[in-house]
C-alpha cells in the first residue's frame, strides 16, 4: 500500500470541520494551518500532497511541488492566484450552498415586503402602528403590505443558487424567470421557470420582476452589471437582492436608488471592499443609513450543514485521489 497522504488544510471555516474531512477510507497525515501565525499556509502546503483551500497564492505554492490536488472549500475559485496550481495538477470546488442562500433570500424578500424592520423599530419604541391604529386617512398613515404570492421574482444567473431558489419562490405562489448566459440550455428547474432571458434581455428581466436576485459570478463582463440604467427600469416598489458578489452592482447606483427611493428596497449580503477583521468596509456603513435594507456579512450560505457536505465532498476525492480514480467538480 502507498503511504498517507499529506494534507495541508489552510482554511480556517473547513478547518473546523477536521472530523469530518478526517472520514476517509484510510487515515493520512494532517497539517492544519493557523491563520493568525504569518507564513503559516505556506509551511502547511510545503510537502504536502493536496491541499484545501479557500484562498491560494504562488508564495504559499513555495514548497508545493509535491501537491496533486488542489481542492477550494467553496464553488468559487477566484481567490486562487493565476499560477499558483502546478499545471497538470487537478482543482476541484465543492458547493451545497444553494439551499441555504435560497432559504436566506426568501427571508429577506419576506422582512422587505412585510416592513418587518420598519414594524420591528417601531415596537421597540413603544409604538402600535397597524392599518387599524392608524388608517389610511391619517398623515403618516401605515401602508398595507404586499404578500410575495402573484409577484414575479427575476433571477439574474440560473447555477446552483438560483435553482435553489425557483422552487422556494414557486411554492411562495410567485413566477419565476431568470437571465441566462444560454437561454436554451435546459437542465433541471429550468421546468419552473416562466421565462427565460439571454443576456442582451437584462432591462427587459428588470421590467418584469417584483424581486431582483443576483446570482451570476463576477466576471469582467458581469463586474457593474447592474448599473444606473438597469436600476432606472425597476418598478418603484421593487426590491434587490443580492447574493452574489457586492461588485456586479454599481455601489453609488444602487445607493442613490435607495436613498431617492426609486426602488423599494434591498438585500446586500455581498459588499464592496472586503472587511478588516471584525470592522466592516465602508459600504456597510453607508447604506446602514438608509431604511428599507437589510444587511448582511456575506453569511447567507452559512448554514452548518453546508459545510459537513462540504467536507464530505472534500474527504470522497481524497479517497478517489488515493486508489487513483477520476476525481468529482474538477474546475480544470
Amino acid at each position: 500500500m502507498s503511504r498517507p497522504l499529506r494534507i495541508a488544510v489552510t482554511d480556517p471555516i473547513i478547518s473546523a470541520f477536521a472530523d469530518d474531512l478526517r472520514r476517509t477510507a484510510r487515515e493520512h497525515e494532517w497539517v492544519i494551518a493557523d491563520p493568525e501565525v504569518p507564513g503559516s499556509a505556506r509551511a502547511a502546503i510545503d510537502g504536502a500532497d493536496v491541499v484545501i483551500c479557500s484562498r491560494l497564492t504562488v508564495d504559499d505554492m513555495t514548497g508545493g511541488t509535491r501537491v496533486r490536488l488542489v481542492h477550494a472549500t467553496g464553488a468559487g475559485v477566484d481567490r486562487v492566484d493565476a499560477g499558483a496550481v502546478p499545471d497538470g495538477v487537478p482543482l476541484c470546488n465543492t458547493g451545497h450552498h444553494g439551499p441555504a442562500i435560497a432559504e436566506h433570500v426568501m427571508m429577506t424578500a419576506l422582512m422587505l415586503r412585510r416592513r418587518a424592520l420598519e414594524a420591528d423599530a417601531q415596537m421597540r419604541r413603544g409604538e402600535w402602528r397597524t392599518v387599524a391604529t392608524v388608517p389610511g386617512s391619517a398623515p403618516d398613515a401605515v401602508p398595507y403590505h404586499r404578500s410575495l404570492a402573484g409577484s414575479t421574482l427575476g433571477l439574474i444567473g440560473f447555477g446552483e443558487i438560483g435553482r435553489s431558489i425557483a422552487p422556494l419562490a414557486t411554492a411562495f405562489g410567485m413566477r419565476v424567470v431568470a437571465l441566462r448566459r444560454h437561454p436554451d440550455a435546459g437542465g433541471p428547474g429550468t421546468e419552473l421557470l416562466d421565462a427565460v432571458y439571454g443576456d442582451d434581455q437584462l432591462h427587459a428581466l428588470l421590467a418584469e420582476s417584483d424581486v431582483v436576485v443576483v446570482t451570476a459570478p463576477l466576471t469582467e463582463s458581469t463586474r457593474g452589471l447592474i448599473d444606473a440604467d438597469a436600476l432606472a427600469q425597476l418598478r418603484p416598489d421593487a426590491l434587490v437582492i443580492n447574493v452574489a458578489r457586492g461588485a456586479l452592482i454599481d455601489e453609488d447606483a444602487l445607493y442613490d436608488a435607495l436613498a431617492e427611493r426609486r426602488i423599494g428596497g434591498a438585500a446586500i449580503d455581498v459588499w464592496w471592499g472586503a472587511p478588516e477583521g471584525t470592522q466592516a468596509p465602508p459600504a456597510v456603513h453607508r447604506f446602514a443609513e438608509l431604511d428599507r435594507v437589510v444587511l448582511t456579512p456575506h453569511f447567507s450560505g452559512h448554514a452548518r450543514e453546508v459545510f459537513t457536505d462540504r467536507a464530505a465532498d472534500i474527504a470522497r476525492n481524497i479517497d478517489l485521489l488515493d486508489a487513483g480514480l477520476p476525481l468529482e467538480r474538477r474546475v480544470r
